[in-house]
């Protein structure tokens, strides 16, 4: 019993060091990422000086941030303003936590699950952690005593309100199509079909609710150069703005990763990959033993999770930021309404296909959405083409 204890602590212990380290690894590199991708879109160079194609660019400014000097304010509240950064960062890596990145395999003579928690609410663990982020970005601006950095802080936390809700709704999407709050029972669900194929606008709302919850182009109101000169981080410097910086990113990458699981099959193969020798289920026989292809679940999720970090890069380098009264009224008054009737047209599809026993009603939950999708389009643009007729 103690030799059992002491192999999962063990076990445990590498698979955190697996996710802290990917999870800082892909923070770094997604800034290379970031800034290449950046720099093809709009026909520049981007970072190519530090090692082969700009490699080595993220260490290298690691270790300018590390060797910086830091400030603190004067009449700053000094215990706060040091605990913000960290209270912003440390949400992004618990996460990471319940997002299953594999199957299973056999070493050891034991089987070793890729997750480092399957909790049975698991999507209500996601809601709760997410939501604890914008505590730090508050007190970071409170503690500045610095207006511009107030202000960033009460913009993150009237921003996080309002796409809260539509988070929730996009996650209560996912629930109602898997009939499970565990996230390894949501991927196994998608088994030959993603809930994208099924709720593609859920998807789309589920994304554009991500973009204003990590304070991303063209929600990245907290921050706005133009008014409030860095948001909320206007006194920071060195490591206590790295780890800002750090949260950010690694927050991208996690939501990046909940996105995939819940409406891009997670680590599971693409649709047209099931049931072939590319599945993760397919049992390869060496021997006298059956090993599946375990190892392709972790590079199934990272390329889902590169596509939709690109769609974020995208997004940045196309459209420019939105006004902050557009943004609130975008929120509450177009998107949570929307993702309220998604959320309702998905359970009346399921409760009718289960009723009638008849596929046809599931079916019509992705015709119904996009043609709701595609009627709020028009009447957005009819309410903004009046406006723009009564200015004229």
């Amino acid at each position: 019993m103690m030799l059992s204890d002491w192999t999962l602590w063990l076990e445990w212990f590498i698979k955190s060091l697996v996710v802290i380290f990917a999870l800082l690894g892909g923070f770094a590199y997604l800034t290379w990422y970031e800034r290449r991708a950046l720099a093809r879109i709009q026909a520049r160079v981007g970072p190519n000086r530090a090692g082969p194609q700009g490699l080595l660019q993220p260490i290298a400014d690691a270790v300018k941030l590390i060797f910086k000097e830091e400030l603190t304010p004067a009449k700053a509240d000094k215990k706060l303003f040091f605990w913000a950064p960290v209270v912003t960062m440390v949400p992004s890596i618990v996460l990471a936590a319940v997002i299953p990145w594999g199957t299973s395999f056999t070493a050891f003579g034991r089987e070793i699950k890729l997750h480092l928690a399957d909790v049975n609410v698991g999507v209500l663990f996601l809601m709760s952690i997410a939501s604890i982020a914008v505590y730090g970005i508050v007190l970071a601006g409170w503690s500045s005593n610095n207006k511009y950095a107030m202000l960033g802080g009460l913009r993150s936390s009237a921003q996080m309100i309002s796409y809260e809700l539509t988070l929730g709704l996009s996650f209560v999407t996912a629930i109602i199509l898997a009939n499970s709050m565990r996230l390894r029972e949501i991927v196994d669900a998608q088994e030959g079909m993603w809930f994208a194929v099924v709720q593609p606008v859920g998807a789309l709302i589920f994304w554009i609710a991500t973009l204003a919850e990590v304070n991303r182009a063209p929600f990245d109101m907290p921050e706005a150069e133009q008014e409030l000169t860095a948001g909320y981080h206007s006194e920071y410097s060195g490591m206590k703005f790295a780890l800002f910086f750090m949260a950010e990113y690694q927050k991208m990458i996690v939501i990046c990763m909940i996105a995939a699981t819940l409406y891009f099959g997670g680590y599971r193969e693409f649709g047209f990959l099931a049931n072939t020798i590319f599945s993760v289920d397919y049992a390869w026989t060496l021997g006298s033993t059956q090993v599946t292809n375990w190892f392709l679940g972790p590079i199934y999720l990272f390329l889902k999770v590169v596509v939709l970090l690109f769609g974020m890069i995208w997004v940045r380098a196309s459209w420019p930021r939105v006004r902050y009264d557009r943004l609130m009224t975008f929120g509450w008054k177009i998107l949570l309404p929307l993702s309220l009737a998604i959320a309702f047209i998905t359970a009346s599809g399921i409760i009718l296909s289960d009723y009638f026993n008849s596929r046809l009603f599931f079916w019509a939950i992705p015709v119904v959405s996009i043609l709701v999708g595609l009627f709020t389009v028009v009447m957005v643009y009819r309410e903004l083409r009046r406006k723009a007729d009564e200015r004229a």
